[in-house]
């Protein structure tokens, strides 16, 4: 039943009529049909009174909006009893508590975001192989997440292939890379006429570059560039490295 059901229902067991309840109110007889047909409620201020002279608790008008929304335990029970004993100071204590509480769980709350998604970074399958190696970077890639494992700063990942830069890079090892300019020394991805390859740069005073394999038992792999130019070659990024391997003949 609604609360204007169960209004109508009491007031017809105490044998009132509408006007008769309405004049204990002070409203008007209309303004009671509305209660009990719901379409209006009933001002808060106006509500002891209404219980008063239905002599009922708030429970029975509402008791099938508390059935419908929400239980309540016996220890919740318990305290509403004791609520009940204090006197008006003792409610407002506890109306004040519980208001700062509630406050206060809003604004924590509040503070509380949802978690941030994990950054990533794409790592490519197609290898920079120590020597000549697959086409450059197509589609051929997986997102990975950036864990603590993933040096800050890292843009994309590289899966090598071969022995070239032993002892820095095993083969299947991956490469974290950057995209920060290169010296001589540092070792980067580079696109050598459309293969990609992780190599060693270093430029001489000349203008030749090379770009050599850590690994000098593959020195059959590096690759001379002359400066007159000849071959297409893109530097990719700077592999990310805690220490710089040694320049050979150095």
């Amino acid at each position: 039943m609604s609360f204007g059901q169960r209004l109508r229902q009491r007031r017809m067991d105490l044998g009132l009529s509408r006007a008769e309840l309405a004049e204990r109110l002070g409203v008007s007889a209309s303004a009671i049909g509305n209660y009990e047909t719901d379409q209006n409620t009933v001002r808060s201020d106006l509500l002891p009174r209404l219980l008063y002279a239905l002599q009922v608790d708030p429970n029975y008008l509402y008791q099938d909006y508390f059935a419908a929304d929400f239980t309540v335990t016996g220890h919740e029970r318990g305290l509403l009893e004791r609520y009940r004993q204090l006197n008006v100071s003792g409610r407002q204590a506890v109306d004040t508590v519980l208001e700062a509480l509630c406050g206060y769980q809003e604004d924590m709350e509040g503070l509380i975001t949802a978690p941030e998604a994990v950054p990533e970074i794409p790592l490519y399958r197609s290898p920079a192989a120590a020597g000549y190696a697959a086409p450059v970077f197509g589609e051929d890639y997986d997102m990975i997440p950036v864990t603590e494992e993933v040096p800050r700063g890292a843009v994309f990942a590289v899966r090598l292939q071969g022995d070239s830069m032993e002892p820095y890079f095993s083969d299947g090892a991956v490469a974290y890379v950057n995209r920060e300019a290169l010296g001589n020394g540092d070792v980067g991805i580079f696109s050598v006429d459309g293969d990609m390859i992780c190599k060693q740069y270093y430029r001489d005073a000349l203008g030749m570059v090379y770009l050599y394999s850590v690994n000098r038992r593959r020195a059959d792999a590096d690759v001379v560039l002359p400066r007159t130019g000849g071959q297409t070659v893109v530097c990719l990024g700077k592999v990310m490295l805690r220490h710089q391997p040694p320049v050979p003949g150095s």
